[in-house]
């Protein structure tokens, strides 16, 4: 039998310089004039422990492996101590990056075996008898060329962000790859256009969910 949590989980994914971050702020503002309580976090990150592994994966070199073990402990923990309570409270979830992130990156990215990343995802994602997935993920798609131009002359990069253009055609591939398996969860965004018809994007396939009125 399917068990349904109350609360809403929407992800929210695309490479470096997609633009994430303004979309999810207003959507997180959208809700919020609905009268719903939204919790905004991201990954890696959410918890502590969750934001001391993140400083890891993204400043410090290893192989795939192990950055995929600490992407999923980060999440496990993450999941455990917030997402689910919220979700469980009947909240809004706006989580600026969930498991496909991994896929994309280690998986596409660096060439990490997918099957192994999908017995991870199993094992860290299966909570109280649900396995957990957002509700939508909103992919923000945009050539690699574009999302390039735009982190040029931007802050001090991390390590995804200081990696070459065939690395992020690789991650989006990944996501290409995510969205065909899962196409019904889904939602492609022409990161592309302007902020305002990005937006517009994001609001209709929200909309069309019922989610907003």
């Amino acid at each position: 039998m399917e068990i349904r949590l109350p609360g809403l989980f929407l992800s929210f994914e695309g490479i470096d310089g997609a633009g994430k971050t303004t979309h999810i702020a207003t959507l997180e503002a959208a809700f919020r004039a609905q009268g719903k309580t939204v919790l905004r976090t991201r990954e890696p990150g959410g918890t502590p422990l969750a934001e001391s592994l993140r400083e890891l994966v993204l400043y410090q070199e290893m192989d795939a492996l192990t950055e995929a073990l600490l992407v999923f402990a980060a999440r496990r923990d993450h999941v455990q101590q917030v997402i689910l309570p919220a979700l469980e409270r009947g909240d809004v979830v706006l989580c600026d990056r969930f498991a496909d992130a991994t896929f994309a990156y280690q998986g596409a990215g660096r060439g990490f075996d997918w099957f192994t990343l999908q017995t991870l995802e199993h094992m860290v994602l299966h909570q109280r008898d649900i396995q957990l997935q957002p509700a939508l993920t909103l992919w923000f798609d945009l050539p690699t060329e574009v999302a390039a131009q735009r982190l040029a002359g931007a802050r001090e990069p991390d390590k995804f962000e200081a990696e070459q253009q065939e690395f992020f055609e690789r991650v989006a591939s990944g996501y290409a790859r995510r969205a065909s398996e899962a196409p019904e969860r889904f939602a492609r965004i022409d990161a592309a256009l302007t902020p305002d018809a990005v937006w517009q994007q994001v609001e209709q396939a929200v909309r069309e969910k019922g989610w907003l009125a």
